[in-house]
């Protein structure tokens, strides 16, 4: 298991995630997004792993709403360049990810990988 926790030091999801992880005993990756933010890649593979940009979008930002009416690419060098527009935690394992709170997907990966 190759666990990649992006998120915030004060988010209460990313927190959650990773208490979830450690409690198992899994080793994981924490990412601050403000300061590191996603690379062109990392950002395409969540996307397509999650079925597009819409549930990357934090509904909470001053400027969601604004992105939302953007064009697909423009969304996405706008989430590139401003990683706070980004829901978290996103959480990387392999080519999967999820956004926000999914403990439930996550039981299911420690469950497959045992």
């Amino acid at each position: 298991m190759n666990i990649q926790i992006f998120g915030k030091s004060k988010c209460f999801d990313t927190k959650k995630a990773e208490r979830f992880f450690q409690e198992r005993h899994i080793k994981f990756q924490s990412v601050d997004l403000p300061t590191k933010g996603l690379s062109k890649r990392e950002l395409e593979s969540v996307v397509r792993s999650v079925g597009g940009i819409e549930p990357l979008i934090n509904e909470k930002h001053p400027d969601a709403a604004l992105v939302k009416y953007l064009l697909p690419d423009a969304q996405f060098e706008k989430l590139l360049e401003n990683p706070s527009l980004l829901r978290t935690p996103i959480v990387r394992n392999g080519q999967k990810a999820t956004v926000g709170e999914a403990s439930k997907t996550w039981a299911q990966w420690v469950k497959d990988e045992a």
